[in-house]
């Protein structure tokens, strides 16, 4: 597998990235971890909007279901040092060309959310890193998993009149990673923390209770799910530990996930992850920030693991793969220097 760089964008510390629907056509956000903005891009990798100036750190943003343009979006999430002022905003396009930014949650040191769908009920799911800190790296208060059931219309929602979370799953330590799975007609979360991985399961429209289910009871910082090799289960690539070194495979064996893989060189600050089909091949594009700091795709050849460097040098932050007409594209973070590049798929 190989790519080329075909646009690349300035925005210092980017981080994450988002898709869009909007006025009929799809684009892409790229928003900064740190105090800066969040840029909309059309597919071809052109810059179409400034959404925000500031105030930045943005660790997740996702649309909302069947609106046209309108998504969430996470602010004030510098590091998890500086993450206590963190809430989640709802940002809506206007008629007049400009973004409507309000607040639907303040959640402190949330670092990842999603919204998830069951039985025709969209949840928030939201996950703290920590609950707290009275010093630089105090983990003593752990992070939580919450949720709320959204509503269709969010309109009404602001900084006095705040969305109401429940906790739905506590005492995680370095509650990081974050996948949204879907199995059976319905979608699921799947969180990393110190404390193993995590399975979220929403309530059937017989049920009021989430479903947990530990999937890994070892260290994880981030994960993504995938049928590598096409036997109908999911294999499970693991970050570890916190933003770790370890780049390590799990197959599902005997209804347990079981190491079959490791990278054989430590994949330093390891972070960004995505998983899905490029050119009906099952791909797990990965990305670390310190050493090397490249952005590699994992596939399955044979029944052997294949690592193929797509770029070095640029310290991917977060990444994420469409489809353009015919063509594929990867979208990548590129923190460490700061830089938004899109490659195509050759």
């Amino acid at each position: 597998m190989q790519v080329k760089k075909i646009k690349t964008h300035k925005l210092e510390k980017c981080y994450s990235i988002a898709p869009l629907e909007y006025k009929e056509q799809k684009h892409i956000l790229v928003a900064a971890e740190k105090i800066n903005k969040c840029l909309m891009f059309n597919l071809n990798g052109d810059l179409e909007d400034v959404i925000w100036e500031e105030p930045g750190g943005t660790m997740s943003m996702v649309q909302v279901p069947k609106s046209d343009g309108i998504f969430l979006a996470t602010h004030k999430f510098y590091s998890p040092n500086d993450s206590k002022e963190a809430k989640i905003m709802v940002v809506s396009p206007m008629d007049n060309g400009t973004w409507n930014i309000k607040t639907l949650v303040e959640l402190p040191h949330v670092h990842r959310f999603d919204i998830i769908s069951r039985d025709g009920q969209s949840y928030l799911i939201a996950a703290t890193l920590c609950s707290g800190r009275d010093f630089k790296d105090d983990w003593a208060h752990k992070g939580k998993v919450y949720f709320a059931k959204l509503p269709d219309d969010l309109s009404s929602y602001n900084e006095n009149n705040q969305l109401q979370l429940t906790v739905i799953k506590d005492e995680l330590l370095k509650n990081h990673g974050y996948f949204r799975g879907h199995e059976n007609g319905y979608d699921y979360s799947v969180v990393g923390t110190e404390d193993g991985i995590y399975k979220i399961i929403p309530p059937t429209k017989q049920n009021t209770n989430f479903e947990i289910i530990q999937l890994l009871d070892a260290p994880a910082s981030d994960m993504t799910l995938i049928d590598l090799d096409n036997d109908g289960n999911l294999e499970m690539i693991v970050f570890s530990p916190f933003h770790g070194s370890n780049l390590d495979l799990y197959k599902l064996q005997n209804g347990k996930y079981k190491k079959t893989w490791s990278f054989d060189k430590p994949f330093e600050f390891s972070h960004a992850l995505w998983s899905g089909k490029i050119n009906n091949q099952s791909v797990a594009i990965l990305g670390h920030r310190e050493g090397k700091k490249q952005l590699i795709a994992l596939t399955m050849e044979h029944n052997e693991i294949k690592v193929y460097v797509l770029d070095e040098n640029v310290g991917v932050a977060n990444t994420f793969v469409y489809k353009n007409g015919d063509k594929t594209y990867i979208v990548s973070a590129n923190r460490e220097i700061d830089e938004i590049a899109f490659y195509e798929v050759v």
